[in-house]
């Protein structure tokens, strides 16, 4: 019978997998459904923690982190969001999923923690599915359109968040972090949709409805359940869960928007997710334990 940290992370990968499928229905612009996903998750969630006495106020430092996690955060979702409506559900799923490559690169450029062997062999898999999934010709020929930059923006972003929040992690209890970050997104992300001229109303019913399953479904409830299973399961094996999360996302596109699986997208994207893998195996890899039996 599963356990209910390993059903909060099934449930939790079920309700981020919607998300592209969300997010290409095109109901509304790639920016503003980013601010309306952190606003919606941070009305419900402040005035609980506010209730229950959970806020407080941190260290200057401690906060201002907090304020770079939830500009991160929002960024990622941001720049993702333009790369679903610009590609595919699965292209931007897959692209975003390179995340843990860039933490492991981050780490070794600013952290004393520095990757294993087998992160740099998981790595090299990752960059290879990418040019698989993407095509030699873009590489050779420079011609990234925006929806690939965007996509790896989109992981860039997430791992940065991944450094910045891990530390502050260690100080701060999971619901004021997430309110202080919720907050912050949704504060950022309204400030640049200003700036941008996008219209914060005059939605349509079922963009209304898509935007208010974004915010409690994909953000409030994926990411409290994650947090969850996170807290009671080892780190790698949820890290390693949520690469499904890519496979899964690729399946409901195909089944509900009739987005085209190509050979060289699923060819692609196993090399990607099996160079992230990788990057999870702690026992270090070679040819003599690999054929060891």
């Amino acid at each position: 019978m599963m356990n209910k940290p390993r059903l909060a992370l099934l449930i939790g990968i079920i309700c981020i997998s919607i998300f592209p499928i969300l997010v290409k229905l095109n109901y509304t612009p790639g920016l503003i459904s980013a601010f309306y996903r952190m606003l919606i998750a941070a009305v419900l969630v402040v005035p609980y923690a506010l209730i229950t006495r959970q806020l407080k106020w941190y260290s200057p430092k401690t906060m201002l982190l907090m304020v770079v996690c939830g500009i991160l955060f929002g960024s990622d979702v941001a720049v993702w969001n333009i790369a679903i409506q610009q590609s595919t559900a699965t292209q931007a799923s897959l692209l975003t999923n390179l995340a843990p490559v860039w933490v492991g690169v981050g780490s070794y450029l600013f952290l004393t923690n520095k990757p294993t062997r087998n992160f740099w062999i998981g790595t090299v898999f990752a960059l290879l599915g990418m040019v698989i999934l993407v095509g030699i010709d873009v590489f050779i020929n420079f011609s990234f359109d925006n929806a690939f930059i965007f996509g790896v923006l989109s992981g860039m972003f997430y791992a940065m968040y991944i450094l910045v929040s891990k530390r502050v992690l260690n100080e701060v209890e999971v619901m004021p972090f997430m309110c202080y970050s919720l907050l912050t997104s949704s504060l950022f992300l309204g400030i640049v949709n200003f700036v941008a001229g996008s219209s914060f109303g005059g939605f349509s019913d079922r963009g209304w409805f898509v935007l208010v399953v974004q915010g409690v479904v994909c953000q409030l409830l994926a990411w409290t359940l994650l947090s969850f299973a996170t807290k009671n399961m080892r780190a790698t094996r949820v890290s390693l869960s949520l690469l499904s999360q890519a496979v899964l996302a690729a399946f409901l596109a195909w089944l509900f928007l009739g987005e085209e699986i190509t050979i060289q997208m699923i060819g692609g994207g196993f090399v990607i997710l099996f160079g992230i893998a990788i990057t999870f195996v702690d026992t270090p890899i070679s040819i003599v334990n690999f054929f060891k039996k």
